[in-house]
């Protein structure tokens, strides 16, 4: 018989900044019932993302978990589908998601595959702690289920259409994946219990769901019915996934499994005590109801705290359109890598992912934003300021402080030193870019972070354009010394540039910061300084031999039409 909630022990939150704590970081682990698009990158370079900056920060150990979930009903399907045994299925797509994550440079520490023996002790183990507290109970039950979703449905989720052969039938409003009417005996999950502790954890911690739409959605789904949640399937009906402990009847539930990856890759049940709950998942939303519902749930059922934050982000469309094999614009990441390079696309997905709403992706607009942003307007900059015509020593030239002396108030700058209000008004932007850049990835929203740099280097080119410095005559001794100061100024700001693009741009940006000789124990951005010389201290790079030339910062990208003749030819 079962006995009123009680939590092993009381809740406590971890802190949620300080030096030196531990973080992990998570993507969700892939379904492979089908190879890797840009979806499942997205995932990936956010966190990605996140992990390089929170180490440039230097702000304390941290992890970057991936993998690929490989049980279920669908995998079963799929593999009998395409004539092969399941693990040789999971064998073979999991290969293609590590190597697309591989390829474009995602620094994970942890590949868990569900369906290693280290993650199936972990799920045995989490099934058992739900046992013994009396949240498990056995019961028949039938609903419309969704295969591809691997989930039971309520009728207030479907919508009835016509199918291929003029039948009328069932499927899933958010999907369009069919349904079946489907009634077994399964174990069940007290999750309507739970209503009051998740209601409880989510107002105590306005930032556990973010960013604020999605924690709002998840509020509104707890003040609907909360059904109890089946969390097996009968064995005879799914023979690929973990039977259930002391019941070789029944097939433990792929979400149930697949969520307690993020326990598993850091040795629950032993060690996990070192990283919990101080983790951040970053999830798509059609996924958020199995994390911000049910895993919580199952974490608070089985005494520990739910993770510290859920991070959530919408999906990506092909030219308005939903990404579908029917009809056939499932965007390969690989290939799009190979047409944009790994940098390029990198970019292209982080600057144009906005995590609140939908975002769409065509040739043209992935061409258009790099070129203009990436080989234009950084790269010509770079190109414009280190060429051998314009600064012929190949040196970080010195500043002059007579010719841009420093001012309160950029209003003061007129009739002072060779600077005009403009210029000012630059140092300022640029000396508030590193703060504004970290308050930016902190809240989740990389985009704006690259769209105030992508801005300071528009501020920049303007700057450089302005003084034309190609202009100045050399022989001139005060000529010089504007001079040097125009570069001084302009390669002052491609290292602050330089030094926050690399979470989202690696190795473009470690060439541009290797033109300007930049070490690399002074890429952090814990001790990242700009113009000091304006403020009258000294600048480590001030006259120092610049890096050997690198070619073209980044290459422009060939236009949609010549493209679309590469994808043809190939």
């Amino acid at each position: 018989m079962w006995r009123p909630l009680r939590l092993a022990r009381p809740l406590r939150r971890a802190a949620a900044t300080g030096p030196g704590r531990r973080l992990l970081l998570s993507t969700p682990v892939f379904y492979v019932n089908g190879p890797p698009h840009i979806g499942h990158l997205y995932s990936a370079l956010l966190a990605d993302a996140l992990l390089r900056h929170r180490r440039l920060r230097a702000a304390g150990p941290a992890r970057l978990c991936t993998g690929t979930d490989e049980h279920g009903l669908k995998i079963q399907q799929a593999a009998a589908a395409a004539g092969t045994s399941p693990a040789e299925l999971c064998e073979r797509v999991s290969g293609l998601f590590r190597q697309a994550l591989t390829q474009a440079g995602v620094a994970y520490t942890d590949f868990t595959r569900t369906s290693e023996p280290r993650h199936q002790r972990a799920v045995r183990h989490f099934w058992g702690a739900l046992r013994d507290g009396g949240v498990l109970y056995k019961g028949s039950y039938e609903g419309w289920y969704c295969t591809p979703e691997e989930s039971f449905l309520p009728e207030s989720q479907l919508a009835e259409r016509t199918d291929a052969q003029g039948r009328l039938c069932k499927v899933s409003l958010e999907t369009g994946h069919e349904v079946h009417w489907t009634k077994e005996e399964n174990y069940m999950f007290r999750l309507s219990v739970f209503r009051d502790p998740l209601q409880n954890w989510l107002r105590d911690n306005r930032r556990a769901i973010f960013p604020d739409p999605f924690y709002q959605c998840v509020l509104r789904w707890l003040d609907e019915d909360l059904p109890d949640l089946s969390v097996s399937r009968e064995r005879s009906r799914l023979q690929w996934g973990i039977p259930v402990p002391s019941d070789p009847t029944q097939t433990i539930y792929v979400w149930v499994d697949a969520l307690v990856n993020y326990l598993s890759v850091v040795g629950y049940p032993e060690s996990h005590g070192t990283w919990w709950p101080a983790v951040h998942h970053v999830v798509g939303k059609d996924i958020l109801k199995f994390h911000a519902l049910y895993w919580p749930a199952l974490l608070l059922a089985a005494g520990l705290e739910p993770p510290e934050r859920i991070l959530v982000h919408s999906h990506w469309t092909v030219r308005g359109q939903k990404m579908s094999k029917s009809l056939g614009n499932v965007m390969d990441p690989s290939v799009c890598m190979g047409q944009y390079s790994v940098d390029g696309f990198r970019y292209f997905l982080l600057r144009q992912g906005v995590p609140e709403r939908d975002c769409d992706y065509y040739d043209e607009k992935v061409v258009k934003l790099v070129n203009s942003e990436l080989a234009d307007a950084l790269g010509g900059l770079l190109n414009r300021a280190t060429a051998a015509s314009i600064n012929p020593s190949n040196t970080y030239p010195h500043f002059s402080e007579p010719c841009f002396p420093k001012v309160l108030d950029s209003r003061e700058a007129k009739g002072t030193g060779r600077a005009c209000p403009e210029d000012y008004e630059l140092v300022a932007a640029v000396a508030s870019l590193p703060a504004q850049v970290d308050s930016y990835f902190e809240g989740f929203q990389i985009y704006k972070a690259l769209e105030c740099i992508a801005q300071c280097v528009r501020q920049t080119n303007g700057f450089f354009q302005r003084h034309r410095p190609w202009k100045l005559d050399r022989r001139d001794a005060v000529e010089q010394l504007w001079l040097d100061t125009i570069l001084h100024i302009t390669l002052e700001c491609l290292r602050v540039y330089g030094t926050l693009l690399q979470p989202v741009v690696p190795h473009m940006a470690d060439k541009l910061l290797s033109r300007l000789a930049v070490g690399p124990g002074e890429r952090g951005l814990s001790g990242l300084t700009f113009l000091a010389r304006y403020d009258g201290k000294p600048c480590p790079f001030e006259g120092r031999q610049l890096g050997p030339d690198t070619g073209i910062l980044f290459r422009r990208l060939s236009k949609p039409e010549t493209l679309k003749k590469r994808k043809q030819e190939t």
